[in-house]
């Protein structure tokens, strides 16, 4: 009886908060959607492919696929009269920075100026600018950082050796690396010429869209060879103005005539305010009754069931994902599903079980994958099961390949005083009784029996592929094995349908559905406070609990790492990726070491 009293409680506060004026920072006037306006996007703190989080969940309309469709709705019949973009400091990927770029080119062949600005260019913001932007600024103090690409590759074997920790891995896939991070100083030259060959076609469609862009050569542009001075970028042209962002905003507002503007994307959101915008905020509700097309988004390690840790994160489960994709493939009103993956793999069961959930239900509907920054392994897995796949240029792809393996620690902990013993049951299977212990070595019968494991994760890995894209299993091999591949030659190798990001894959969506101008319903949203309250099920309420768990305890996670490493971003791609094997998994599709674009 007291939640109708709780509610009413809320609703209190929305309409006290209605009475509110509406106010910005910068002194603007802030306009609604049917007056005339300069539309901002606010990207200072990033594009996350999942959004950012609060306590009811996922704030509303703060994801990349959010994005992506605030720019598409400039393409409309709409007041807008310019763009300005802010991107202060933050870093683009560089799959996210293709996209961004391409749609504000859109903006810009429909007439509406677009200005950006930033306090520091780099690579990814450089092609994003280079690509959308009418004026791109500067902040005179600021730099240009366009040095090219590189991926670093972090070897411990020395470290391991002084541990004596032994390494017990075992790969499929010459290509794949799997045991090198922990068995070698340097990478082997298989692993050394998949990853060259990768990123030079990544570098190839960078500088391609940069050159474009701005009129001029790579060379005449010195892209590669910054950092640049904001006075150097300027004489380099590639940036045009130097100034401040209320320089940026005033010349911004002059080119669109207009004096009001209205935020899009990022900072504070002032249009659909009171009641009604909090009650969705609490409620959470992503039911959409009428005809629509689903976007999905799936990011981060694949494991059955999530795992926790100071490293982990909950990335992509069969659990979570399989039972959002069964609900699309029997809700009638969804009419077609786009997937969103970024992600480097993980476990090779929670793979194979999402490419059938995802199989199940392109044999209803239409189901176009599209791909971030990156899709392998185990990320590819899920792929190939979209009825078409679409990728960026400067989207990784591949590493197709198995990996199965432990490390042992009996010896190190023998060095520290502390002995461990084994009894088994049958001394004949000893080993094998052992042999998912981290306290005990691999004998060559189990490894051996692994191997045969692994092998057979690979073929099935191989003709999942075969049957999703409608191949011939051995015209797969060449692009298999293990190799890493650019947008452009995962396309070339058939492994990729169309060269796109999120617009062209709704359009696809679209299209073959047989139904135009669907509208979109993006998943998964907020659980959302009234969950909580016992509203809904007692499903999304255990739900609802546990994310908002799961989020204290990653924010917790990463104030624990910002603190004390470094190597932060690098470290939770590499434990999305195998932390699987820490739950129990032995088999993984997942990429063996970290590759982070600079």
């Amino acid at each position: 009886m007291k939640r109708p009293a709780l509610i009413i409680a809320i609703a209190a506060i929305a309409i006290a908060c209605e009475g509110r004026p509406k106010s910005t920072g910068d002194g603007e006037p802030v306009v609604n959607a049917s007056q005339a306006h300069l539309a901002e996007f606010d990207l200072r703190r990033g594009t996350p492919e999942r959004g950012s989080g609060t306590l009811f969940g996922s704030s509303n309309g703060s994801s990349f696929a959010h994005l992506v469709q605030q720019l598409e709705t400039l393409g409309g019949d709409t007041e807008a009269k310019g763009v300005l973009v802010r991107l202060g400091t933050t870093n683009v990927a560089m799959a996210q920075a293709d996209e961004i770029g391409r749609l504000l080119a859109k903006v810009r062949e429909k007439k509406l100026p677009v200005v950006c600005h930033a306090h520091g260019y780099g690579n990814g913001t450089m092609l994003l600018a280079a690509r959308g932007c009418d004026e791109i600024w500067l902040t005179p103090s600021g730099h240009v950082e366009t040095i090219g690409l590189a991926a670093q590759l972090v070897f411990g074997r020395a470290l391991l050796d002084r541990l004596d920790v032994h390494v017990d891995f075992v790969q499929v896939g010459k290509f794949k690396g799997a045991k090198e991070p922990f068995t070698r100083d340097s990478p082997s030259p298989e692993a050394r010429q998949s990853l060259q060959t990768a990123l030079e076609g990544i570098r190839s469609a960078w500088i391609e869209g940069i050159e474009k862009g701005r009129s001029n050569d790579a060379a005449s542009l010195q892209i590669e060879d910054g950092p640049h001075t904001a006075a150097a970028a300027k004489q380099l042209g590639l940036i045009d103005e130097l100034g401040f962002e209320s320089q940026a905003r005033e010349r911004a507002h002059e080119l669109a005539t207009v004096a009001g503007k209205l935020v899009y994307f990022g900072g504070s959101r002032h249009t659909d305010d009171g009641l009604s915008e909090l009650v969705r905020l609490l409620a959470g509700d992503d039911s959409m009754p009428l005809p629509h097309i689903a976007l999905v988004r799936a990011t981060g390690g694949i494991s059955l069931e999530g795992s926790s840790g100071p490293l982990s994160s909950d990335g992509i489960t069969h659990r979570a994902l399989g039972r959002v994709l069964h609900k699309l493939k029997e809700d009638e009103a969804t009419k077609a599903v786009v997937l969103r993956i970024d992600s480097p793999g993980g476990s090779a069961l929670a793979s194979d079980l999402l490419w059938k959930a995802m199989m199940d239900l392109r044999a209803k509907k239409p189901l176009i994958v599209t791909i971030g920054a990156m899709a392998a392994s185990g990320g590819y897995y899920m792929a190939c099961a979209g009825t078409k796949v679409v990728a960026e240029r400067t989207t990784m792809i591949g590493s197709i390949g198995v990996v199965a393996g432990k490390l042992s620690f009996a010896a190190s902990l023998e060095q520290v005083g502390i002995h461990v013993e084994s009894i088994v049951a049958n001394g004949q299977f000893g080993q094998r009784a052992l042999y998912g212990s981290a306290m005990s070595r691999w004998d060559d019968a189990t490894r051996h029996k692994v191997m045969l494991s692994i092998e057979d994760a690979y073929d099935t890995f191989i003709a999942r592929i075969a049957e999703g894209r409608g191949m011939d299993p051995e015209t797969i091999h060449p692009a298999a094995e293990g190799k890493l591949m650019s947008g452009d030659a995962a396309k070339a190798a058939g492994l990729v349908d169309e060269i796109g990001g999120i617009d062209r894959a709704i359009a696809l969506a679209g299209e073959l559905s047989g139904e135009k101008s669907l509208p979109i319903r993006i998943l998964p949203s907020s659980s959302g406070l009234l969950s909580i309250l016992g509203i809904e099920d007692a499903q999304a309420r255990a739900a609802a609990a546990e994310q908002l768990e799961r989020r204290a305890a990653d924010r917790a996670r990463r104030a624990v790492i910002a603190g004390l490493l470094p190597l932060q971003t690098e470290l939770e791609v590499f434990a999305a990726s195998v932390s699987p094997l820490l739950g129990g998994e032995h088999v993984l599709t997942a990429l063996p070491f970290v590759v982070v674009l600079r």
